[in-house]
């Protein structure tokens, strides 16, 4: 919030309590432009709700505030800030302003200010969530998490459970965000992802709110369409600017549900089309280059068909290198010649499934984000003759999911996904794969933000990491590994054991489920043995 995180003292100065009603005149006059301006626009839906966002500069300056006037009798809805300004901190009168938003029946959501941590709150909250903390992808990560309890603690202390908290990310000169390489843009999406997943288990529906030259300095214009916004249009340029807001693409993909502006006194909003300040849906997980996550927990899991009866059986994965045990959430599974799940394929923030039948049509199996489907859609036909059919994740580097097929002559072939649930023009993008009896997207295996590509070579047994350039084609391959011709499946659910780093699991001849977890780069932990009597699977994906 422009406004209502001004650091203390840069206020804008106040003249005379004229001028003061003269600007809150003047923003009222814009506001009822703009809402009836919307209402014409859509004369089938309501009228835009009118609303405002406060926090800790609404507060007294006896209580560490700017003494800003709290919204008008108007006002139909509020957004009340947790914080002081960052993260654990507390709005200092949080509690009062709660109690004013329920004694005037002004439904309400909260926000939270994300950051990047001090050095000192690495150090304090890099164990403090449910990731590993022996990698800093999963340090920052958990920092990120943390935030989120800090802002949860905050609303139970003053008794306030909104339907929905935003999460606010933009520039400050107060604990800036690094964002001058790709990288630290990487690291600060895990930092926004701990605050996500921290809401969502505690219970809270949450979006984000920014603006598009923040947000892309921040997170390289992250892709988040799954993700609720709240858009600002800062200062208004024209006065149609916040309702056109409510129009345009948003910073990240995302359906935009409200739109703010403001001025020197308040900060203002308005909601967007036919949404009337209502609870919003839990979002689904948003794991970083992960195909595996089905069910919505922020845990990658295990998806297995089960060879006699053709049942799909789902394996919960617990975030700690193993799973809970399988249900069954399909059958007549057994016609399908080829499986994988494929991340988001359709842009609407769950896990898919991308199946082929025997007749070659390719079947994309909407997730649902808990563990099941909604209908089928075919998307392919004649593609039996393929041999190999993966998900490597985003491999062209425009943040949509691809597909990777392998024809009966070794040509490899790249289905660049247009985010909807369709293609784009295939490309070839490698020969001589024939040579290869498993090929695997587990993901960014070498930390470089970018998916890549585990094969077996059938003839040695060598496993190969082909790792992607983020542009559709390939750096020099590494071998990682050798005698892995004794093992009679191989897939790789991203990260299985929390530390953001995709993992491997290999069933061996006697039906054991072994877990290869990677260090670094070309190295992996000790293997930990995770299943048994996997055998009577056919498919593991």
């Amino acid at each position: 919030m422009r406004l209502a995180f001004r650091p203390p003292g840069s206020a804008a100065p106040r003249g005379p309590l004229r001028l003061l009603a003269v600007i809150a005149a003047c923003a009222a006059l814009v506001l009822g432009f703009l809402v009836s301006l919307a209402f014409s626009a859509a004369p089938a839906q309501a009228a835009p709700l009118s609303g405002n966002d406060i926090s800790w500069p609404q507060c007294p300056t006896s209580e560490g505030g700017s003494g800003l006037p709290l919204p008008p009798d108007s006002a139909q809805f509020v957004i009340i800030g947790l914080t002081k300004g960052l993260p654990f901190t507390t709005n200092p009168c949080l509690s009062s302003q709660v109690g004013w938003a329920k004694s005037g029946n002004k439904p309400a959501h909260g926000y939270a200010m994300a950051a990047f941590p001090t050095a000192a709150q690495l150090s304090s909250y890099k164990g403090r969530g449910p990731w590993s903390s022996a990698t800093r992808a999963g340090q920052l990560s958990n920092v990120g998490y943390a935030e989120a309890s800090a802002a949860v603690s905050a609303m139970a202390g003053a008794s306030f459970r909104p339907p929905v908290v935003w999460i606010d990310v933009e520039p400050r000169t107060a604990q800036p965000w690094p964002a001058s390489t790709a990288a630290q843009q990487r690291e600060n999406r895990l930092v926004v992802e701990g605050l996500m997943r921290g809401l969502r288990d505690a219970g809270f529906a949450y979006g984000l709110y920014s603006f598009a030259s923040g947000w892309a300095a921040i997170t390289g214009s992250w892709l988040l369409p799954g993700v609720p916004v709240w858009a600002t249009a800062g200062r208004l340029d024209y006065p149609t600017e916040a309702a056109d807001m409510c129009t345009r693409a948003s910073f990240s993909g995302g359906h935009v549900y409200l739109s703010q502006w403001y001025d020197d006194v308040r900060d203002y909003d308005m909601s967007c089309g036919s949404y009337a300040f209502t609870n919003l849906p839990m979002p689904g997980s948003s794991l970083s280059g992960s195909t595996g996550e089905f069910n919505g927990d922020w845990n990658n899991d295990v998806l297995a068909r089960v060879g006699s009866t053709g049942q799909l059986r789902l394996y919960p994965g617990n975030g700690k290198g193993a799973f809970t045990a399988g249900t069954t959430i399909g059958t007549g599974w057994q016609g399908m010649s080829a499986l994988d799940t494929v991340g988001d394929f359709n842009g609407d923030g769950y896990g898919d499934v991308l199946a082929r039948d025997a007749a070659g049509a390719l079947w994309l199996y909407p997730g649902n984000g808990r563990g099941g489907w909604l209908a089928r859609v075919k998307v392919g036909s004649g593609w039996n003759g393929f041999s190999a059919i993966l998900g490597p994740g985003d491999f062209n580097g425009d943040q949509k999911v691809d597909v990777l097929a392998r024809d009966a002559t070794g040509a490899l072939w790249l289905y660049p996904g247009n985010g909807r649930g369709g293609w784009l023009a295939r490309v070839k993008v490698g020969s001589g794969w024939n040579g290869f009896s498993a090929i695997l997207g587990p993901g960014d295996v070498n930390g470089d933000g970018t998916a890549d590509i585990l094969a077996r070579q059938a003839s040695t047994g060598e496993l190969w990491l082909y790792p992607g350039s983020g542009r559709g084609t390939w750096l020099s391959r590494v071998r990682v590994g050798i005698g892995w011709n004794s093992m009679t499946a191989l897939a790789s659910p991203g990260d299985f054991n929390g530390d953001r780093t995709p993992d491997v699991l290999a069933r061996d001849a006697a039906g054991n489920l072994w877990l290869y977890a990677r260090k670094g780069n070309t190295a992996w932990f000790p293997r930990t043995q995770v299943g048994w009597a996997w055998n009577s699977i056919n498919t593991i994906f």
